[in-house]
């Protein structure tokens, strides 16, 4: 007995060096959680947190995102609960804003650096009417074109200055048997977001002209966006056969097998296609004659953290982190290809198609997703909308009507 007792002091003594020896228990690591919509981000995330515990050993951030599709109602369902994350990605304009009203986003105003280090348009989507901040900007997405340069110099082409010049592309194409355009209809959200919005700006002009449409000084059925409608209809005849039934992912996969020449896309789709067989590259949405290019690039993704969150010192550290160059610099080497930081400081990406979207901007006016600062009750007629002209359903003057008629 007196043998076991003896043993069982020596362990105990043992379990309790650490201690007293100055070690820190496992206790002392304070362990946080970031929900997320980017599901596809998984091991780039876990690297860029890896890198901020090199200077927080004592925290650990855990990525935990969710299925895109299911974010919102997710992320509202944990914090009414009270099983929010702490720590979480915040959609733009009037959906985070939302979150902020009902008290679950934390006020991140005071969040060193976040004022100073990002200009005033790129701190708007994320910034209430009152000046408060709801969240730290992280990352933006371009809209535009991928073309397979190796068919365009097979063919001849050159990348088109107009729309009309695009739709020439598109007519010789075709006629020489390509399937031109890879986009399809069946995931719905796509043929909106991806093409329709990306370009939008081309028609109807950039934010001072978008802000007159959500006053209601210029009409939803005005002429450009008749023009827009139609732009989307005269396009459908060069997107896939049965297109209407074209997932996003089969037409990935058309373009990443080359069976399509074209694909109008986000810029997050860039790292898809590392290491295919053939050169490709991306040009603007190109405007109609006599109107300028704009480019569709769009404030996507901030940082917030939880307003009820168990370490609020800790989760504002990361998100003052995210507001130094270094911070940022490390988020640009960790996100995937076609995410781009929003920081003023200047920070050189190693991807050459990050830094060919990037270019696209060069001179022309940039906007955000047109319905996104404040029209988003008009996402889902819009998204009807076009789809029925593409189908042939209705005119584009009878869709510009249909959503001119659901603005509240």
């Amino acid at each position: 007995m007196k043998k076991i007792t003896a043993v069982i002091c020596v362990l105990l003594v043992l379990s309790l060096l650490p201690v007293f020896a100055g070690g820190k228990p496992d206790s002392a690591k304070k362990v946080l959680t970031m929900g997320s919509w980017r599901a596809d981000d998984v091991a780039q995330m876990n690297k860029l947190l890896a890198e901020y515990k090199k200077i927080a050993p004592d925290v650990e951030i855990q990525f935990k995102p969710t299925n895109p599709a299911d974010y919102n109602a997710t992320l509202r369902l944990q914090l009414d609960s009270g099983t929010g994350p702490d720590l979480m990605y915040a959609r733009s304009y009037e959906t985070g804003r939302e979150l902020f009203n009902a008290g679950f986003f934390a006020d991140c105003t005071e969040i060193p650096g976040l004022m100073d280090n990002f200009s005033a348009s790129n701190l708007a989507p994320w910034q209430m009417p009152d000046g408060r901040m709801f969240a730290v900007p992280f990352a933006a997405v371009s809209h535009a074109v991928y073309y397979n340069k190796d068919v365009f110099k097979k063919e001849g082409l050159s990348v088109p200055n107009t729309w009309e010049e695009f739709l020439s592309v598109c007519e010789t194409l075709k006629s020489k048997g390509y399937t031109v355009l890879a986009n399809g209809l069946a995931d719905e959200w796509d043929i909106l977001e991806c093409f329709f919005l990306g370009l939008v700006p081309n028609y109807v002009g950039g934010s001072s002209e978008r802000v007159k449409y959500e006053t209601g000084e210029k009409k939803l059925n005005d002429e450009a966006f008749v023009a827009a409608y139609q732009a989307m209809a005269d396009v459908a005849k060069y997107c896939p056969e049965g297109f209407e039934a074209v997932t996003y992912n089969d037409s990935q996969i058309l373009f990443n097998t080359q069976k399509a020449v074209m694909f109008v896309d986000g810029s997050w789709t860039a790292g898809v296609y590392d290491g295919v067989s053939f050169d490709w590259g991306v040009f603007a949405i190109p405007a109609p004659a006599g109107k300028k290019t704009a480019v569709c690039f769009h404030p996507d993704m901030a940082i917030t953290m939880n307003a009820a969150t168990k370490y609020p010192e800790e989760a504002r550290a990361f998100l003052a982190w995210l507001c130094t160059k270094e911070g940022a610099t490390t988020a640009s080497q960790n996100l995937p290809v076609g995410y781009f930081p929003m920081i003023d400081f200047q920070i050189e990406l190693a991807d050459p198609h990050a830094n060919e979207f990037l270019a696209l901007n060069q001179g022309k006016e940039t906007d955000a997703r047109f319905v996104w600062p404040a029209l988003m009750d008009l996402y889902a007629p819009m998204n009807q909308a076009v789809i029925s002209v593409m189908k042939g359903q209705i005119t584009a003057q009878q869709a510009a009507d249909m959503v001119a008629a659901a603005k509240k």
